[in-house]
């Protein structure tokens, strides 16, 4: 029997676009990070999708979905999300989005706030300038050529073939160690590393994050919030999380301890029930453009 969790597939302007749905009732959308996948959300899918209709899609040039060369900045994978919405019939659902995917549920709610009920940030991207340096050093130019040396398919298959042994004599990966690795197979294939290159850049610099939703975050006043992060992440420091909350007074923090930058991997049954809380607690947005027009009108005015 096939799981209802099974990867399907349906083609998007010519590319073929992977994702996973399953369940009934209000909707769910589970946008993943940089490198990452739809399988980001795998712990979780389950118990939300016993209420909910979850769709965690693959984004262009990740996981199966399509790795052409093309347009990766945010409002391109924005539109993305939107047009396979679209095609599924969905008009409008709670974007629930981790490190890279906050940034692209926060550009969703920008340009599509007709279609946003609530916005969920995981350790977001786009609150900040910090974020680690393996990921700074990617947008440096000539990186792709580094990593078609170090992360290529024969490397990677034998890294493979060492996980039985290790586990034979007693040695494993801890969790967050495992599924960063697996969340990197992808980088085995050319596409897959120029894909993650151009998705790097589009956000990223030696700097820093050199994208912020910050000076509009005012916008989501409208729309219920909730900015969820671990206090010991290594990616993008918890910090952004407690300036992003200042910065809309009527979201809801939730601070993690002892956990990292992948709560749906660490931490699924807490994830789970703080986000279930949150949907149940909350009612949907229901933005117009004359909502927008006055959240931007007022803003202008008290500037």
């Amino acid at each position: 029997m096939v799981s209802p969790f099974t990867i399907r597939h349906v083609p998007i302007h010519g590319h073929e676009v992977g994702y996973r749905m399953a369940g009934e009732g209000p909707a769910i959308v589970l946008v993943h990070g940089i490198s990452g996948s739809s399988t980001t959300w795998r712990e979780v899918m389950p118990a939300l999708a016993s209420h909910y209709t979850v769709i965690a899609p693959d984004l262009l040039g990740h996981g199966t979905s399509a790795k052409p060369r093309g347009d990766y900045s945010l409002g391109a994978h924005a539109d993305g999300i939107r047009d396979l919405l679209v095609t599924l019939g969905i008009e409008h659902a709670t974007f629930v989005g981790h490190s890279l995917g906050g940034g692209i549920a926060m550009q969703l709610a920008y340009q599509f706030p007709e279609r946003c009920e609530r916005l969920v940030l995981v350790a977001s991207g786009g609150l900040g300038q910090e974020v680690n340096l393996f990921l700074r050093l990617v947008s440096l130019p000539g990186s792709e050529y580094l990593l078609d040396l170090v992360l290529n398919t024969p490397l990677h298959d034998a890294v493979e073939r060492l996980g039985p042994l290790l586990r034979r004599v007693g040695l494993r990966l801890d969790t967050t160690a495992g599924e960063v690795w697996k969340s990197y197979s992808t980088l085995a294939t050319h596409s897959g590393r120029q894909a993650f290159v151009h998705t790097v850049r589009s956000v990223i610099d030696i700097g820093g994050q050199r994208v912020s939703a910050r000076d509009r975050l005012y916008l989501t006043e409208t729309i219920p919030t909730m900015i969820m992060w671990g206090d010991h992440d290594r990616v993008i420091p918890v910090e952004h999380a407690n300036a992003a909350h200042e910065l809309m007074p009527s979201s809801r923090l939730e601070i993690f301890e002892g956990a990292g930058h992948f709560l749906p991997w660490e931490v699924p049954d807490e994830f789970i029930r703080r986000l279930t809380d949150f949907l149940e607690t909350t009612a949907p947005a229901a933005a117009t453009e004359e909502t927008f027009r006055e959240a931007l009108r007022s803003h202008s005015q008290s500037a």
